[in-house]
């Protein structure tokens, strides 16, 4: 059997030895050929009969053999391909019954996350009815936010059950497992798609889904603004006890509306007697923020006491919300929160809000307590209080966001009068990147776009270049470079630098956007309609276009590379673009050579671009395979929130349980 694994090894050599033995007989029988004289004759120069038969006997042998090891060759090449066929069907039943599953995945997960807010606002409603104590409710829903339990198996059909059913079932499930992940609770006064003036918005949604999305519990707490639109809330409810919460010397009664946005289980907190506080068109900007915040702060403390919810991160945020650190350490840390710990994220540390001492006395804190320099009092004008500092000193964790930055830059140069609190409190600082919604951006599956690319298939992008050029009215040719400006308002520097830039011959440009000045956008319009200009100017924003741009352009111009807001690098990188600053026609301009580009991923990589337009326009025409080559790499980078954004996140939480 060990001759016959594989056949076609030793058939060369058999045939070799095959055809060396009749080479041999035909030399002992030559073939002579007679005239019908030599006839006579012929008898003695012939073989005997004898010899004749025994010749092709031999023949017919080796010939028989032969047929017998093809045959046998033959059935085990249709045997081995039967095997492969049938194992080709496997791996496409596999494939297809993966892809049923991840369908099935997708397709489930608003409604399991829809059920297990369903269930955790039953629980609420048994604190608010007197049904539970508090202390049992945070076990039963550190119970629903456990992975290890099947929502769909387990709970869909206690929904259907009376609380009190509903209640034995919960705490016959919590004897059965145990749980995993962490509980944050977001108090913020922004989350994007419900209310979202900058920054934090986008932040707050993006990291909260992230953190949600690898088997954590994650909720949100807001103001109840008056622009709210709820119609985009899932499960909306109006909770109708009423809790209290102390202010100016009394307690003030509140109203909470609850409900999932993007998955995310989210609480809305009215004041009741201080209706003006939210009731607004504006977000910020009044002169009595400092009143307002401060109520929202503590009325959330005072919520999550009423309920029962003790979450292992207190997550803030800003100056809005900075002032729970104190009012957590100084009065509730004793109210059931044994197990919390106190994250606050800073977008930027020059908003700080600094108000006289005694205003503390509203929320029930004592200034004569934290009016000191090592907690709240301001390090410039010791005559005030720093809300953002206390927030710095009464913080576990402090994660200040920037995608450039490092920790050493931000506590030199970036504190805004908090560097010696900064420098202090290092240890409990981190620098985390902001992250991107690649699933919104993504020129893979993008159907604004005329024809999807990816990495491995870049053919795309120059169809989405040619029909970028075609709309714009500019010359479809793919060799041109095409380079793209988005923006929202420019100004005057802006303007001359485009100005510069707009000049430079050969090459193509389309720049989206619109100023609050009426004069820079006749500039531009008239600039666009020049007779052999390769300029185009859009005086306001189109969406569609604007990823258009994005799919069709060489380089795209950005403002800054530190870009939460709009995230025009970000995308740029991603749909295959070069990031390059506007102020950079020559290095000259560049006002970040500044930045150190700190440790994160975003800032060491975003370096390869840190040159100026000529620069960039160089590199693509005289070293076109290095620019590629450098571009598809910036495509595969994950600049997603879950990635190196969620990972800062998850090590200071983790750092938190161990304090």
């Amino acid at each position: 059997m060990a001759v016959l694994a594989n056949p076609l090894i030793h058939l060369p050599l058999y045939l070799a030895k095959t055809s060396f033995k009749c080479s041999r007989k035909s030399v002992r029988t030559p073939i002579i050929r007679l005239s019908s004289e030599d006839h006579d004759s012929m008898e003695l120069s012939q073989p005997s009969t004898s010899q004749s038969e025994l010749q092709t006997s031999d023949v017919w042998l080796l010939f028989t053999e032969a047929q017998q090891n093809i045959l046998y060759l033959n059935k085990q090449r249709t045997a081995a391909l039967e095997e492969l066929s049938k194992v080709k069907n496997e791996i496409q039943t596999l494939h297809q019954r993966i892809e049923t599953l991840e369908a099935g995945k997708h397709k489930s997960t608003g409604r399991d996350e829809s059920i297990l807010w369903e269930l955790l606002l039953r629980i609420d409603s048994m604190v608010l009815t007197g049904m539970i104590e508090r202390g049992d409710a945070c076990d039963l829903r550190k119970l629903v936010m456990d992975s290890k339990v099947s929502l769909q198996d387990d709970f869909i059909p206690l929904l259907q059950k009376r609380d009190a059913e509903l209640l034995a079932e919960l705490r016959r499930l919590s004897e059965q497992t145990k749980r995993n992940g962490f509980y944050i609770i977001h108090v913020c006064t922004e989350m994007e798609p419900m209310i979202s003036v900058g920054s934090l918005g986008p932040y707050v949604t993006g990291i909260s889904r992230a953190l949600q999305r690898k088997g954590n519990l994650v909720e949100v707490i807001l103001p109840k603004y008056k622009s709210l639109d709820l119609t985009e809330v899932q499960g909306l409810q109006e909770i109708q006890t009423e809790f209290y919460s102390y202010f100016n010397g009394q307690l003030h009664g509140n109203k909470v509306w609850t409900g999932v946005v993007n998955g995310i289980g989210v609480t809305f907190i009215q004041p009741l007697y201080n209706l003006s506080f939210f009731d607004r068109e504006m977000v910020y900007g009044y002169s009595d923020d400092f009143e307002r915040f401060t109520y929202f702060s503590r009325a959330s403390l005072d919520y999550l006491v009423k309920l029962g919810k003790y979450p292992d991160v207190l997550h803030i945020h800003n100056w809005e919300t900075a002032i729970i650190g104190p009012l957590f350490w100084d009065i509730f840390s004793n109210q059931g929160f044994a197990g919390t710990r106190i994250l606050l994220t800073c977008q930027s540390f020059a908003s700080q809000c600094l108000e006289q001492p005694e205003k503390l006395e509203l929320c029930g804190l004592d200034p004569s307590r934290i009016n000191r320099p090592d907690r709240l009092q301001d390090n410039n004008k010791p005559h005030l209080v720093n809300l953002l500092k206390g927030g710095v000193v009464y913080s576990n964790k402090v994660v200040a966001m920037s995608s450039m930055n490092s920790k050493e830059r931000i506590i030199q140069s970036l504190g805004h009068g908090l560097e010696t609190t900064l420098s202090i409190h290092k240890d409990k600082l981190v620098i985390a990147p902001y992250g991107f919604d690649q699933t919104t951006w993504d020129p893979s599956r993008d159907e604004l776009l005329p024809e999807n690319y990816s990495v491995s298939d870049m053919n795309g992008k120059a169809i989405c270049k040619g029909s970028l050029q075609r709309r714009m009215g500019l010359i479809e040719d793919a060799s041109s470079i095409l380079v793209g400006c988005i923006f929202f308002e420019i100004s005057d520097v802006d303007l001359e630098n485009l100005m510069q830039i707009t000049a430079l011959s050969g090459i193509q440009f389309v720049i989206i956007g619109e100023s609050k000045l009426p004069s820079i956008n006749n500039v531009l319009q008239t600039l666009s309609g020049v007779k052999d200009k390769n300029v185009r100017f859009i005086n306001k924003y189109d969406e569609a276009l604007s990823h258009l741009i994005f799919g069709g352009s060489d380089i795209i111009l950005c403002y800054s590379y530190e870009d939460p807001v709009l995230q025009v690098p970000l995308k740029a990188i991603r749909y295959g673009a070069a990031p390059i600053l506007v102020t950079s026609i020559e290095r000259r301009f560049r006002h970040f050579v500044e930045l150190d580009f700190g440790s994160t991923q975003f800032s060491q990589y975003i370096s390869f671009s840190g040159m100026s337009l000529k620069q960039a326009l160089y590199e693509i025409k005289n070293n076109p395979v290095e620019w590629s080559r450098k571009i598809e790499e910036a495509m595969l980078k994950d600049f997603s929130w879950d990635a190196e954004c969620y990972d800062v996140h998850i090590s200071a939480y983790e750092s938190l349980k161990n304090l």
